[in-house]
């Protein structure tokens, strides 16, 4: 994107992985340049133009796709994996602003996708303020601010927190699960 204001900024990367329960990457995924209006470049502030200048994505620009283009390429690798509508979720970190600049831009993706959002981010703030440890051992990022290299890095990061921070397989049976939401439910926020 060349900002996050909805308002004004452009869509100009987007990059899409299927994965299955588990966290396995399907197919080779699909990772497409989308080529902004001169508006659009004008406007980006230093810090992003920075950052799209250091990853070369500003240099790959100009033999971007229009968003039509993008949006077919998208779909196409989508519903190869998930044909049917509403079940496949948008996953990621902080993919709220992702949602909304593909509901602006990329209607038909957004109808296809589940109304559900898997946050990385929010797990890795949960983490932060509930299991410290696994928070500060999270693997590093390396995806160098690319939609395809975050992905991977996203991918990455909730496989680390599955095990580090989830309960490994078989979890609390069902007695123990009705205890800790009793439990919970007692002493429940009003």
């Amino acid at each position: 994107m060349t900002g996050l204001d909805l308002e004004k900024d452009a869509l100009i990367e987007v990059a899409v992985l299927v994965t299955d329960s588990e966290l396995n990457v399907l197919g080779d995924g699909v990772d497409v340049i989308i080529k902004p209006s001169e508006e659009a470049l004008a406007q980006m502030s230093d810090f992003v133009r920075q950052m799209h200048t250091t990853s070369k994505l500003l240099d790959e620009l100009p033999s971007g796709v229009s968003m039509a283009e993008a949006e077919d390429q998208v779909m196409e690798y989508i519903t190869a994996w998930v044909p049917e509508p509403r079940k496949a979720q948008l996953a990621g970190n902080s993919v709220g602003t992702d949602r909304n600049f593909l509901a602006r831009d990329m209607p038909r993706v957004v109808s296809h996708l589940h109304y559900r959002i898997i946050d990385v981010s929010t797990i890795k703030e949960l983490s932060r303020r509930w299991f410290t440890r696994a928070y500060f051992q999270a693997p590093a990022k390396s995806g160098g601010h690319r939609a395809l290299g975050d992905i991977k890095d996203s991918i990455n990061e909730l496989r680390y927190y599955r095990e580090a921070v989830f309960v490994p397989s078989p979890g609390p049976d069902s007695a123990a699960a009705k205890q800790i939401a009793a439990t919970v439910s007692a002493s429940a926020v009003d």
